[in-house]
């Protein structure tokens, strides 16, 4: 019988189709799934089947098949160079058998345990990067009349698609995998180390209003971790596969702030070679965090205050109006209201931006979580340095509760940093810690007093600055004092100390 030609014009609509689907694949199995089922089609095919190839096992399993006993069929494998398939994977060519009774390479084993009785066969093999992945092989015509040489060139053109497909598949797994792997690691870097009180207050605030478009104002001094809070308000709500766009706005002049913000057009001023993108239009859909807002100019603070009410803006040297969907996060570590009141801020845009206010508390307000983020930052530079077991000693650990920390997490990292540079043992002791111990203070000496007057002001002081210290506990202040614990009690209720 003779053979029934293919539809060119058919054939190329087919393969115009499924190439723009193989372009942006989404599902791999239905697209596999697909081009088989055109290539079945096509060839006017009772069965066909995609085999791919396990490196490491060196056998061929069936990913997609078609026919009748396509379900049976997925659960054997061809080991490399068994078969036809196996041949063809492993020699890398395609191959034609008109009559597999005929051919001493076929492998009958699998079309008799499943009870497909098999005539012709038409094996190309899938190639990716000059590799062979897999084989696509087509199974007797319809109309029984065997497969010949020239029905390679169109099932080589499935099999191109079939390998692009899987290509592209992987790609995707492995960026989407790298972005992934991205996220975990900017969340280990930028996560919000402590379990106190005031901390976990914090985090409960900004998960409250990371679900809606709030506009939130961070306030703290410098070296808190603001920045870090606003990530996690982005992370936390609809938005965290939106961009996070950071600005420091103590950091450029008025005229290249309002570039920076709002982006130019083509020739807008000299120099303007072609248009750019602002830092709102790049948060579109996402956040926008103003670090150092406190430091904006009068001018900026207009321009800004219109963009929050009307929610559109124009690039510099534009007169199309912009609009975007941005949440706005912005911080200070300046005593916000007293800017207001004397006049340096906008009160206007203060209660734009101050809809949500969350204090960052100082390090002194939670020494509590100086281990965990002293033991944090040491596990990160351990790493950096590749010094693994180098640990904080006791009296390192208290002396850094005993410090101030003027300069907050930011200090306290530095500190740790240097530590692990410049030290010299095994573990970390206080003479690794650019730090010094806190003195006692005391400023109740004035004139007028007494000696005795003098000398008791001075140990009510005294011994309340070292209750302070221990938290209250009358032992411990006792043994720091070098005095009885009996004799701290009693001077306690002398001087009437809480």
């Amino acid at each position: 019988m003779d053979k029934k030609p293919v539809n060119s014009d058919t054939s190329i609509e087919h393969l115009r189709e499924i190439s723009t689907w193989v372009s942006s694949v989404q599902n791999l199995d239905q697209i596999l799934e697909l081009i088989i089922a055109t290539a079945t089609r096509m060839m006017n095919a009772q069965a066909s089947s995609l085999l791919l190839l396990d490196k490491k096992t060196k056998k061929l399993h069936f990913k997609v098949a078609t026919g009748e006993k396509k379900d049976a069929v997925r659960k054997y494998a061809v080991s490399l160079g068994q078969g036809i398939a196996g041949y063809v994977a492993e020699k890398g060519e395609p191959l034609v058998i008109p009559d597999v009774n005929k051919e001493p390479r076929w492998y009958k084993e699998i079309s008799e345990s499943i009870g497909f009785k098999t005539h012709s066969i038409a094996c190309v093999p899938m190639i990716l990067k000059n590799e062979t992945i897999g084989v696509v092989e087509i199974i007797d015509r319809a109309d029984r009349s065997p497969f010949l040489n020239e029905d390679i060139k169109i099932l080589t053109v499935f099999a191109e698609l079939a390998a692009l497909a899987i290509g592209n598949a992987k790609k995707i797994q492995k960026d989407k995998s790298e972005i992934k792997d991205l996220r975990e690691k900017l969340d280990f870097k930028y996560q919000i180390i402590g379990d106190s009180k005031a901390i976990m207050a914090v985090i409960s605030d900004a998960v409250k209003v990371a679900n809606s478009k709030t506009t939130t104002l961070v306030v703290g001094e410098s070296g808190t971790g603001k920045e870090l809070l606003a990530r996690l308000i982005h992370r936390a709500g609809p938005r965290e596969n939106m961009p996070m766009i950071i600005l420091n706005c103590a950091a450029l002049p008025e005229s290249l702030m309002e570039d920076e913000l709002f982006g130019h057009e083509k020739g807008a001023f000299t120099g303007a070679e072609g248009q750019k993108i602002g830092k709102f239009e790049q948060a579109d859909g996402g956040t926008i965090f103003l670090d150092e807002i406190g430091e904006m100019s009068p001018g900026m603070q207009a321009k800004l205050l219109r963009v929050l009410q009307e929610g559109i803006f124009y690039r510099v040297g534009g007169i199309t109006p912009i609009y975007v969907d941005v949440r706005v996060i912005s911080a200070t570590n300046k005593n916000i209201i007293e800017e207001v009141t004397e006049g340096r801020f906008r009160e206007d845009l203060y209660y734009r931006l101050n809809v949500v206010q969350i204090h960052m508390p100082s390090l002194r307000e939670r020494k509590e979580d100086i281990p965990l983020l002293a033991q944090y930052f040491l596990e990160t530079f351990n790493q950096e340095k590749g010094v693994p077991h180098l640990t904080l000693s006791k009296k390192a650990i208290e002396m850094m509760l005993q410090y101030d920390w003027p300069g907050n997490v930011r200090e306290l990292k530095n500190a740790i940093e240097r530590a692990v540079v410049m030290g010299d043992g095994a573990e970390i002791t206080p003479e690794d810690l650019p730090i010094s111990s806190p003195k006692a203070k005391f400023s109740g000496l004035q004139l007028g007093l007494t000696l005795e007057e003098a000398l008791n002001a001075f140990k009510k002081e005294f011994i309340k600055l070292n209750l302070g210290d221990t938290g209250g506990n009358r032992s411990k202040a006792a043994k720091v004092m070098s005095i009885q614990r009996t004799y701290l009690s009693r001077l306690i209720s002398k001087y009437n100390i809480e």
